[in-house]
């Protein structure tokens, strides 16, 4: 009796916890439909994805470079010994050459991801256009999955150089659809500032971290571990997002309007401007990072650990610049231009103070200065960006935000190769200088940005498509001028004519008619 009464209360207890856990999966399920909190959850989806991309560009900075190095004496060991049995002539020269091919293998494999993200992303952001933005951001983490797993198990350059290069074609899928879609679900220009600042700071972690987090695991646990753990941590930010998102369900694309072209929002000159400034404000950082660690070597006699640290002190002032430009927007955002060209001036003359630092504690100091323009830059241009494609162009992200990964590739394809040779032939004295002038010297044309906050909503087919709630910051505009307009042109039947492109003419004759304050740009 007394063996039957704990077994039929241990029933009990095991009912009520199911019953627990069934009410607390159910409750998981109504808050994931929830919008805010969907939004939220799809927030931290992208900013995780950032973070990741970040980190695997990062990480393997203290890691290839031995890794080769090791690898490279053991086969020179070997063809030495095959070749020369009894002989050591020469071994200086050798050993020099060695070295120099190493350097351009060491190059050419942090540049390969660059490049084939630069290659890729005119193709990932219409892509991204057409199908949305949940199945290329799946797409784009199932690739860095992939690429982290060979990584962690390769053994020879020539599949460590395949797996850099699949992670720019995962990142290409991955940072573009992940920044667009933030800009689509947050539609207020605040909140959307707010959104971009939180996953710039997640993308500032990641390049700073990384370098600390994998040289203390491949000290201490060996090369595979650091990829095997960010390998987890995709794996279940890929099934975060099927959890959520379900990209493969609902699909209502077929609803959404054509974006525009890529080669069209190329060639809009306020977002090549933005495009440009982003490229000129990362130079320092993608040209500083493979040169700064021999030049500290060789100047100030640096240790091992200092050089592996040179950076991470800068995450702190970059999370500082998001913060107060992100404050700043929601209070005047009609200077979004000014905080930009502000960064890039405090990017310039940091650069220029670089090459007068004699000790650790007085290099800090314009790093810092460096990542906290780059924070004013990028946190005040990305919205913008977005805020352009809504009032000039169509509603949908992709194309813009591939562009905005484009400047960003330049910049980093050109670091590890272009870096190097500017310092062999000219010195890294007037590399540092160069990059700072440019910054300054790029820092007037946002100017041209001055007045982007005054523009009008284009006229395009997404005008016919707002049968439902609005779903971003153009069609909040375009729904609050139709109910103002409805009653005055409902009467008449006007027909409205909308042309291949989906402009109307007659619209725009309206608005240019109706509204005298401001330009109208189409």
């Amino acid at each position: 009796m007394d063996g039957e009464g704990r077994s039929s209360g241990l029933a009990k207890s095991a009912a009520v916890k199911l019953s627990e856990m069934g009410e607390r999966t159910k409750q998981l399920g109504t808050a994931m439909r929830d919008p805010h909190q969907q939004r939220r959850i799809i927030l931290v989806i992208v900013c995780v994805a950032l973070l990741l991309d970040n980190m695997l560009y990062m990480v393997i900075v203290p890691i290839i470079p031995d890794y080769l190095a090791d690898l490279e004496s053991e086969q020179s060991e070997h063809v030495h010994v095959v070749m020369h049995p009894n002989t050591s002539a020469n071994s200086t020269s050798q050993d020099k050459s060695n070295k120099d091919n190493l350097d351009i293998q060491i190059g050419v494999l942090f540049a390969s991801k660059a490049i084939l993200q630069l290659l890729v992303n005119p193709l990932s952001g219409t892509f991204i256009d057409r199908v949305g933005y949940d199945i290329p951001l799946l797409i784009g983490l199932t690739v860095m999955f992939v690429s982290t797993c060979i990584f962690a198990f390769a053994e020879n350059y020539t599949t460590l150089f395949a797996a850099r290069s699949l992670q720019g074609l995962g990142s290409a899928f991955a940072d573009t659809s992940g920044l667009a879609m933030i800009a689509d679900k947050f539609t207020e220009e605040a909140e959307r500032s707010r959104a971009l600042g939180i996953a710039l700071a997640f993308i500032s972690f990641g390049s700073l971290v990384a370098p600390p987090f994998g040289g203390v695991l491949y000290e201490f646990a060996g090369k595979r571990v650091p990829f095997i753990v960010l390998a987890c941590i995709c794996l279940a930010d890929g099934v975060l997002l099927l959890t959520v998102i379900k990209p493969f369900s609902n699909r209502t694309r077929e609803n959404m309007p054509v974006g525009t072209p890529i080669y069209r929002l190329m060639i809009d000159p306020y977002i090549a401007v933005v495009a440009g400034a982003l490229t000129v404000c990362n130079i320092p950082l993608a040209f500083l990072e493979p040169t700064i660690a021999n030049w500290m070597e060789t100047t100030m006699h640096s240790s091992q650990w200092e050089m592996g640290l040179t950076w991470l002190p800068a995450f702190f002032p970059h999370v500082l610049g998001v913060y107060i430009t992100v404050k700043l927007a929601a209070q005047n955002p009609n200077l979004q231009w000014f905080y930009g060209a502000l960064g890039m001036v405090i990017i310039g003359a940091s650069s220029c103070t670089v090459p007068a630092c004699k000790t650790f504690g007085q290099l800090i100091a314009p790093l810092c200065g460096i990542c906290f323009g780059i924070a004013l830059v990028d946190t005040a241009l990305l919205p913008t960006l977005g805020f352009l494609v809504d009032v000039r162009h169509v509603s949908v992200y992709g194309s813009v935000y591939a562009i905005a990964d484009i400047s960003y590739s330049v910049a980093y394809a050109m670091g590890p190769i272009v870096a190097g040779q500017i310092v062999h032939n000219l010195g890294f004295v007037q590399l540092s200088l160069g990059m700072g002038l440019l910054n300054v010297l790029y820092a007037p044309a946002l100017l041209l940005l001055r007045n982007v906050c005054q523009m009008k909503p284009s006229y395009s087919e997404r005008d016919n498509l707002l049968e439902e709630a609005p779903q971003g910051l153009y069609d909040t505009i375009k729904m609050e001028e139709r109910r103002a307009k409805k009653k005055g042109y409902s009467s008449a039947g006007n027909c409205l004519s909308v042309d291949e492109n989906g402009f109307d003419p007659f619209g725009a004759q309206r608005s240019l008619s109706e509204e005298s304050s401001g330009p109208e740009y189409t």
